[in-house]
């Protein structure tokens, strides 16, 4: 869901009348590169001055601590009354002092803004925004634009063949890079592009595909810029960082410059060759997209905000899953079973049958509660279609993940399939939509039940948090948890399972457990680890304390293919998940950060509180976690850190 905020920020591009606009073209002459190539405030303002420039002194003063060991920095302070987010990043060839003299000159031209809810300034060397809504995931935007130097160097046409082909693979190879910064050089140009570290690895690729737009009309200027919302890209006859400082893009380019030759070549044959054919074939698309036009309306894709969740009839959803069969039974879940369904117009869903009960506040909440959820939207969370409220049952009808959950993937049939960068995409997406629940959605979603199991896989192995939303489905003295959930209390937060205190950082707990599970490929209530019988939480903090964290690593991970640094900076992130102290856990947001962050960032967990709990299995299907919580036995170890 876009906020209003976030759609009019990169407006700032162009001089509309209702927009405090900027743009300064003289360039300040430093080592920091405070060339100012733009600045942008948004046209409206906070609720309460007061409170947003404390809360903006407040994150500013967190940027510049992080500038310390790292050029990239975010902050926020998401449930203040005026909220405020703010992303700092330098390009990587600054120095640290150069980058932090970058930063303090962007904060003073930036508070310019006075009381806008929103601004940004995009220096040569920097890049400053915040707003009063998350951003960081936003890659291209509305507004995005590229700036031509103006002085022509030559009409040769060799020079603008060199600038192209450099913009070309800086754009192809960055998003491929961890870090998403690549610097090159070809004869006496000299050329850069980076991405926000903390958007994804499509998001950083569209928005250069977008930049490179912009920006190969400069030629035969001598320099060039594009911006937007989440990279930057430029070229220049003039050195603006040091030879020394190049990076190799080779490695992260699908072929090289000969290679790629010999196939612009072959396609031009063979796309001469079937040209006409391909006349044809577009005939017949567009005779077929008459008539399906309407289809396509009705689509899974067509459910919006405006319209709400799609209402499915009961004997269409009872067809689509051979009346519910177990053939067609993909899993049971904390709310119910859950079948695939095939509709009449060939689109494949899921299909959950809640099991709620007969609650008279239940069904009369649902429709309004559905179209909530069903308006969240974000890429790595499942999609809610519609439901059915007519039938015998309610029912929720859900997009398709061909790959099952991650559970399967780690512990099932299809455990080893998973490399490192699987692992960690899963762990930096699953964190990103725990965020957007938590800080960006409109209304606070705590999710209650996140588990390796309520994680689902797309083509490309991307995560989607399933069942999120469902608790606000149930009665208040009822919990999001069914009967059927047994053993020990593996995933759920001490506080909510002892006391029944709930906030994010129950989510947040759970999350922990899931990415130590991610990375050992171990379950979290297995006891059956060596070198003594013990749970996973308890094993990772032993391992932790005496500095032997890698011995958690999944053996079937090939070594050669992650930094062992990167590996034990995200089992230390878990562990401060874990943290028995419910305000010394990071927030969902702060910890997408600590992901994707480099260098020391100074991770000093402490603690967790280990719960060791049998429980009777339960039948009765009305019967509330709180009532199951009091038929457990349940020992608590080291509830208070050592």
């Amino acid at each position: 869901m876009q906020t209003k905020t976030s759609n009019s920020f990169f407006f700032f591009l162009f001089p509309f009348t209702s927009i405090s606009f900027l743009i300064f073209l003289n360039p300040i002459a430093s080592d920091p590169q405070t060339y100012l190539i733009n600045k942008g405030c948004s046209q409206y303002n906070v609720t309460n001055p007061s409170s947003s420039f404390t809360n903006l002194n407040a994150t500013f003063s967190d940027i510049r601590s992080q500038l310390n060991s790292s050029t990239f920095a975010t902050a926020s302070r998401p449930r203040a009354t005026d909220p405020v987010y703010v992303l700092f990043q330098c390009r990587d060839y600054l120095s640290s002092a150069d980058c932090l003299s970058c930063f303090s000159t962007a904060e003073l031209l930036i508070r310019n803004c006075s009381a806008a809810n929103g601004a940004r300034v995009i220096y040569d060397g920097c890049f400053l925004r915040y707003e009063s809504n998350g951003f960081f995931d936003q890659g291209t935007m509305i507004g995005n634009a590229g700036y031509c130097d103006n002085t022509t160097l030559s009409s040769d046409g060799g020079f603008g063949n060199t600038v192209d082909g450099l913009l070309k693979d800086l754009s192809t190879a960055t998003p491929r890079m961890n870090d998403y910064f690549g610097a090159a050089k070809r004869g006496n140009v000299y050329g850069v592009a980076q991405c926000a570290r903390t958007v994804s690895t499509s998001a950083c690729e569209q928005c250069l595909n977008v930049a490179y737009g912009n920006i190969n009309g400069c030629p035969p200027d001598g320099g060039g810029r594009s911006a937007d919302a989440g990279c930057f890209l430029r070229y220049s006859v003039s050195s603006f960082f040091s030879d020394n400082q190049t990076t190799d893009l080779a490695p992260f380019l699908s072929s090289g410059s000969s290679s790629n030759k010999k196939a612009a070549i072959i396609g031009g044959v063979v796309g001469g060759a079937v040209f006409v054919l391909l006349l044809l074939l577009i005939v017949v698309v567009l005779v077929r997209r008459k008539k399906t036009q309407r289809t396509h309306k009705r689509n899974i894709i067509g459910t919006t905000d405006l319209r709400g969740p799609v209402i499915y009839h009961y004997k269409d959803l009872k067809f689509a899953t051979k009346n519910f069969s177990e053939e067609y039974k993909l899993g049971e879940g904390g709310f119910g079973d859950v079948y695939k369904g095939v509709l009449k117009n060939g689109n494949t869903v899921a299909v959950k049958k809640l099991m709620i009960g007969e609650s008279r506040m239940a069904k009369a909440s649902f429709e309004s509660e559905v179209k909530l959820i069903s308006n969240v939207h974000h890429r790595n969370l499942i999609r809610l279609l519609g439901c059915c409220n007519k039938g015998p049952e309610l029912m929720l009808v859900y997009e398709y993940m061909a790959n099952s959950s991650l559970d399967k993937f780690l512990f099932g049939d299809k455990r080893g399939i998973l490399n490192w960068k699987h692992r960690f995409d899963i762990i930096v997406g699953t964190a990103r939509g725990l965020a957007y629940l938590h800080d960006e959605f409109h209304v606070r979603i705590i999710h209650r039940d996140i588990k390796s199991s309520n994680i689902l896989l797309d083509d490309d192995f991307q995560p989607k948090i399933a069942d999120f939303g469902l608790a606000r489905l149930l009665p208040e003295d009822q919990s999001h948890l069914s009967t059927k959930f047994a053993g020990t209390l593996g995933y759920t937060a001490p506080e909510y399972a002892i006391h029944g205190q709930l906030s994010e950082k129950v989510d947040t707990y759970s999350y922990g457990v899931v990415v130590l599970e991610i990375v050992s490929g171990r379950k979290s209530n297995d006891v059956k680890l060596e070198p003594v019988t013990q749970y996973l939480l308890e094993w990772a903090w032993k391992l932790y304390e005496s500095d032997e964290l890698m011995k958690l690593v999944d053996e079937r991970l090939d070594p050669s293919e992650y930094q062992r640094e990167q590996v034990k900076r995200v089992m230390e992130i878990a562990l401060m998940c874990t943290q028995s102290s419910v305000a010394s856990r990071p927030s969902m947001s702060e910890i997408v950060v600590l992901l994707l962050s480099k260098g020391e960032a100074g991770l000093k967990p402490t603690r967790p509180t280990f719960i060791e709990a049998t429980k009777r299995v339960q039948t009765d299907t009305s019967t509330s976690t709180a009532s199951s919580a009091s038929n457990a036995t349940v020992s608590i170890s080291q509830f208070s850190a050592r």
